[in-house]
């Protein structure tokens, strides 16, 4: 275990020096406060407004369904990650489109569409996987997820 957290630190540190040196090559020095702007307000919405979310979805589930198995606990918490983090991503593309680009080959799809119909698909799974977890816990007589107290 402490040569895998060795090996893994070892290569965290390559990477980052990596990506330090093809940022300081390729970066004008006049974009890399707009760069370091983006990636501070990434981590504020992944700190911030992300995972209290998807811990708050978690928990909201385990409180009001005790019996609902694990499986259903993972593909609801998966589903909200992944809508989310689409769109994070998406958002801006919709704002750049809206305010119009200079080429318009650059934008060219309806994004808003495109994100409304996938983040459409991804609530239709969290449906099925309710009704299917749903259906089950009333079928098995004990819980499927324990209580998470340690009392």
């Amino acid at each position: 275990m402490r040569a895998t957290r060795i090996v893994l630190v070892v290569l965290g540190v390559l990477v980052m020096a990596f990506g330090a040196y093809v940022l300081v090559t390729t970066v004008r020095p006049n974009r890399i406060g707009g760069l370091a702007t983006w990636l501070l307000a990434a981590v504020v919405l992944h700190d911030a407004v992300l995972s209290p979310f998807v811990v708050a979805v978690g928990l909201l589930l385990r409180r009001t369904g005790r019996r609902l198995g694990v499986g259903v606990l993972v593909v609801v918490q998966a589903t909200v990650v992944l809508g989310s983090v689409l769109a994070l991503v998406v958002l801006p593309e919709i704002a750049a489109k809206h305010h119009g680009q200079k080429n318009p080959t650059v934008l060219p799809f309806d994004y808003t569409t495109r994100l409304l119909v996938v983040e459409g698909v991804l609530l239709a799974a969290v449906v099925v996987a309710l009704v299917i977890g749903v259906v089950r816990a009333r079928r098995s007589p004990r819980p499927l997820v324990a209580a998470t107290t340690n009392g």
